[in-house]
C-alpha cells in the first residue's frame, strides 16, 4: 500500500517547469499521496517525469531520463511511469509510438487529467499554493504563461501557447502564501516579464505588480528574470531604484548584437536600441547587475557578426553572462534556414565568449574586495557557508564563500565583507 501511494516527481529543464511540479506535488499531497521530488534513489511506487523540450541538449536529457525509468518500469523496479511537460507536449505521438513502458503522456496544461489518473480532483481552493522544493528561503514565482513573441529560434510559443498573465491579486496571494512558508526571496519568472499585463490590463503592468509585491510581509528580496528588451517598460527602473526590496538585478536576454542576425531572429529591436536601453538602465541604476544570454552559431552568423558580438560584450562588461549554441528546432521560423555553422565552430565561439566573460567577471569581482554586502546564506558545503548578494541569482550566478567557522544560519541574511575574488566566486567574512 505504501508503494501504491508513493510518487516520485523528476523535474528537468527550467524554473518554470519546477513551479509546475511544485503545484502538482501540492495537489497530490492534498489527495493523500506521499510525494518526493528529485529523490536520489527511486524504488517502487510511481514516477512522473516533468520534461523539457526546448533545445537539443534538453531534449536528449529528457529522452535519456525517460528511457532510464522505462527500463525500471519494465524490470518491475517501479510500478507506474508517467511523462508530462514540454517534451511530452511537443512530441507526444512520437513518444507514444516509441516508448511503450510509459503508462501515459501528458502535455503542459494537463494538470487536471494527471490528477484524475490518481483519482484525485483538482482543488481550486489550492490555487496559489504549492510545495516548495527550493532551499525554502527562496522560491520562483511565475507571473504568466506562454509567449506572444515570434523569435525565429524559439519553440516555446509552440509548446506553451500564447501569453496569459495571472492577475496582480493572484500573484500577490501566492507571494503571501510563500512568505508564510518562510520564503524571503521571490524570483519572478515568465517567458517575458515585460509583456506582463498586456492581455488582461491592456497595458504593461510589471511596475504596478512590483509595487504590490513589495507590500507582502516577510519578503525581503524580489528578483527579475527574463525581461525582453523590446518596448521595455522604463517605469520598472523607477520601481527598482526606489524600492529596497527589489534587487538591483535584471536578467535581460539580448541574444545578439548584429542587426542582420537580430532581424533574422525576429527580435523586434536593433543594435542601437539595445545599446540605448543598456545605457539608460545603468544611468538610472548605477549599482545594477545585468545578466544576459547570447546565442552563437545562428544560421548565417559570420566572423564579422561574431566579432561585433565580442566587441559589444567587451564594451558593456555584463556582470553575468551565459552563452547558448544555436539549436536547429523544427517548426520554428529559423528551421527554414540552413544550419550552416558547424557544431565545432559553435562550440569554439561559445568558449571564446565565456573566456572573455571570465576576465570581465574577475575584474568586476576584484572591485568588490573590501566592500560589505547584505548576503543570504543558501547552504553549508564542506568548509564554507555558501551565500549570495542581491546581485546574484541562485544556481546560475556568483556565490560568496564564508568559512564555516563563523556562526551563520541557512536562510538568514548577514552583512559580509568581501575578502577575496575569483572569476565566478567571492570570498568573505562577517562584517
Amino acid at each position: 500500500m505504501k508503494s501504491k501511494n508513493q510518487i516520485s516527481i523528476i523535474t528537468l529543464g527550467c524554473s518554470k517547469n519546477l513551479v509546475d511540479s511544485e503545484v502538482l506535488m501540492h495537489q497530490l499531497q492534498s489527495g493523500g499521496y506521499s510525494v518526493n521530488h528529485n529523490p536520489d534513489h527511486v524504488n517502487g511506487g510511481t514516477v512522473i517525469i516533468n520534461t523539457c523540450g526546448f533545445i537539443n541538449d534538453a531534449k536528449e536529457e529528457s529522452v535519456d531520463t525517460i528511457l532510464d525509468f522505462a527500463g525500471a518500469r519494465k524490470s518491475g523496479k517501479i510500478d507506474r511511469l508517467f511523462v508530462m511537460g514540454c517534451l511530452s507536449q511537443r512530441y507526444k505521438s512520437q513518444l507514444e509510438e516509441e516508448i511503450h513502458e510509459v503508462d501515459q503522456f501528458f502535455g503542459v496544461s494537463d494538470l487536471s487529467q494527471i490528477l484524475a489518473t490518481f483519482k484525485t480532483d483538482y482543488r481550486k481552493d489550492l490555487v496559489g499554493e504549492r510545495s516548495v522544493t527550493t532551499a525554502g528561503h527562496f522560491a520562483y514565482l511565475k507571473i504568466s504563461e506562454g509567449c506572444d513573441r515570434k523569435c525565429s529560434f524559439c519553440a516555446i510559443p509552440l509548446i506553451r501557447g500564447k501569453h496569459i498573465s495571472k492577475t496582480i491579486e493572484e500573484i500577490k496571494n501566492e507571494a503571501a502564501f510563500l512568505a508564510a512558508k518562510g520564503v524571503k526571496e521571490l524570483i519572478l519568472i515568465a517567458q517575458d516579464l515585460t509583456y506582463y499585463g498586456l492581455d488582461i490590463y491592456k497595458k504593461r503592468a510589471l511596475a504596478e505588480l512590483l509595487r504590490s509585491l513589495t507590500d507582502v510581509d516577510g519578503i525581503e528580496w524580489i528578483r527579475l528574470h527574463y525581461a525582453y528588451p523590446s518596448a521595455f517598460p522604463e517605469e520598472v527602473l523607477d520601481v527598482i531604484e526606489s524600492s529596497p526590496k527589489i534587487c538591483n538585478y535584471l536578467d535581460i536576454p539580448l541574444q545578439h548584437i548584429s542587426d542582420r542576425i537580430l532581424k533574422s531572429m525576429k527580435r523586434s529591436h536593433t543594435a542601437a536600441q539595445t545599446v540605448d536601453l543598456i545605457r539608460k538602465i545603468r544611468a538610472e541604476i548605477p549599482e545594477i547587475a545585468l545578466r544576459t544570454t547570447m546565442i552563437v552559431g545562428y544560421p548565417g552568423e559570420t566572423t564579422e557578426d561574431f566579432e561585433a558580438l565580442k566587441s559589444f560584450i567587451r564594451e558593456f562588461k555584463f556582470e553575468r553572462l551565459g552563452v547558448f549554441t544555436y539549436s536547429h528546432e523544427e517548426d520554428t521560423a529559423a528551421f527554414k534556414l540552413i544550419d550552416d555553422v558547424s557544431d565545432e565552430l559553435k562550440q569554439q565561439r561559445a568558449a571564446e565568449l565565456m573566456e572573455l566573460q571570465e576576465g570581465i567577471s574577475l575584474s568586476l569581482n576584484e572591485e568588490r574586495i573590501g566592500k560589505i554586502f547584505k548576503t543570504i546564506i543558501d547552504r553549508k558545503e564542506g568548509e564554507y557557508w555558501v551565500g549570495r548578494s542581491e546581485f546574484d541569482s541562485p544556481e546560475v550566478d556568483n556565490e560568496i564563500l564564508i568559512p564555516a567557522e563563523f556562526k551563520l544560519k541557512v536562510g538568514e541574511f548577514f552583512n559580509i565583507r568581501i575578502s577575496g575574488a575569483e572569476a565566478f566566486d567571492l570570498y568573505g567574512v562577517p562584517a
